[in-house]
């Protein structure tokens, strides 16, 4: 039986969600709600959605699920709104917050008593991109997809949550809100704090030691990467997960303190463990494999500067999908290879390490 969706919020994650339900259920009836007139003319125009409004209280009765995509604090007046509203018995209604707690906190305080049934939810992907102009149908493929039930969650709302996503091609799991957001909070939110803590302090020591911006090499590039991410998204996350993440910056001063006494004291064997142990620890975890924010499969090739030889690599790559490329043409140190090139997958990572393999005599490393 064909449903009605209604996707609130066509952003990048809103309007790829669309077209994902779309590729599996042709069926279904996708409304679509935005501020912007922009993103509304344009995720119309490339068939994302079948209608579309600026006005989120007059689609959401027609809806058999409602996912909210939107950023954290509008989400939960949108979710105290829909309480207010005659929706359909049984609706499902769900989002794609980036932290979990407060949102299910927030069904739960809010919908408590309505004919509703409510999941948080958190799609761990994302893109330098933004807006419904950059949806892609594959932005979800093979990444974590995660559930956060509440009290409101019947048992069945899962399994019809899963249906409709089908065409994302995630990898759906359950997690407990609370969990999830002590979970991020390490392993994505204190991450941002660092890149750009890292990058406020490499700019004022520059002003004095101006070589710095030049000399910045791989690991630097690698690791502030995430200090171009989006100021109000990240201040939402922050604010929205404000005790967790303190604790995991209290916790960083403990180890930074740890390394700094082992470099006063000379500690020669302190200091080799600190970076073995890293170094061992980075290697067991499972951080190559497609799951997480903005993940994706690297390989590096190291070619000489020749005219056209940039061109010739990617010819060979023809029909490849490809995530990204990058030229490390600054500085050598500290890089895998001059070309950097970033694939969605294994199978187009391993193609790709074959067909430069065999055909050139350059030298490929994966990372």
């Amino acid at each position: 039986m064909a449903k009605t969706v209604y996707i609130v919020g066509l952003g990048l994650i809103g309007a790829s969600m669309a077209l994902g339900i779309k590729r599996d259920h042709p069926d279904y009836k996708i409304l679509g709600y935005n501020r912007s007139q922009a993103s509304r003319d344009i995720a119309l125009k490339e068939g994302m959605i079948d209608r579309a409004t600026d006005d989120f209280a007059s689609f959401a009765p027609l809806a058999d699920i409602i996912i909210l995509s939107l950023p954290i604090k509008q989400t939960i007046a949108f979710i105290k709104e829909l309480a207010n509203l005659d929706l359909k018995e049984g609706v499902i209604i769900s989002d794609a917050g980036s932290t979990k707690s407060a949102i299910v906190d927030a069904a739960e305080q809010y919908l408590d008593g309505k004919s509703v049934r409510f999941v948080g939810a958190h799609p761990m992907a994302g893109s330098h991109k933004t807006g419904a102009a950059s949806a892609d149908v594959n932005l979800f493929e093979n990444a974590y997809y995660i559930f956060t039930p509440s009290s409101l969650t019947s048992p069945d709302t899962l399994e019809e949550m899963k249906d409709l996503l089908s065409g994302l091609h995630a990898r759906f799991i359950e997690i407990d809100a609370k969990e999830h957001d002590r979970v991020t909070s390490q392993i994505s939110h204190f991450p941002h704090i660092l890149a750009s803590s890292l990058m406020e302090q490499t700019a004022v020591y520059a002003q004095e030691h101006e070589m710095a911006r030049r000399f910045a090499a791989g690991g630097f590039r690698d690791m502030t990467r995430i200090a171009e991410s989006e100021p109000g998204m990240w201040t939402s996350i922050l604010l929205s997960n404000r005790e967790t993440i303190l604790e995991r910056i209290e916790d960083f001063k403990e180890r930074l303190d740890e390394v700094g006494q082992a470099i006063s004291k000379g500690d020669e064997e302190q200091i080799w463990n600190f970076f073995n142990q890293a170094r061992e620890q980075r290697q067991a975890m499972e951080i190559h494999k497609r799951g997480g924010v903005d993940s994706s499969y690297d390989l590096y090739v190291d070619v000489p500067d020749e005219e056209d030889v940039i061109l010739r690599i990617l010819e060979l790559l023809r029909g490849t999908s490809l995530v990204n490329i990058h030229i490390n043409e600054e500085n050598r140190e500290d890089i895998h290879g001059i070309l950097q090139i970033s694939f969605k997958n294994a199978q187009d990572l391993e193609r790709a390490e074959h067909l430069i393999t065999e055909n050139t005599d350059y030298t490929v490393v994966i990372k």
